[in-house]
């Protein structure tokens, strides 16, 4: 998964983070607006999990949405 395209697509992006990590506040959404490091800090942070496990929960999403493709409507 390429983060650079996450980031640029985050509006279309954040409702599957959301599904997936429901803890995730919008403003949390806000603050991580698709980089990837700053995921993993709100996962830890919001779920109490070590750095080790936030990255586990992170690969598996990617592997989950990995055919991703941004719509041209934004």
């Amino acid at each position: 998964m390429n983060w650079d395209i996450v980031e640029g697509n985050w509006k279309q992006f954040k409702g599957k983070v959301k599904t997936q990590w429901g803890k995730l506040s919008d403003d949390h959404l806000d603050v991580i607006a698709g980089k990837r490091d700053q995921l993993s800090g709100k996962l830890q942070e919001s779920y109490g999990i070590t750095k080790d496990e936030a990255e586990k929960q992170i690969k598996h999403f990617e592997d989950a949405n990995k055919d991703f493709r941004p719509s041209n409507h934004s």
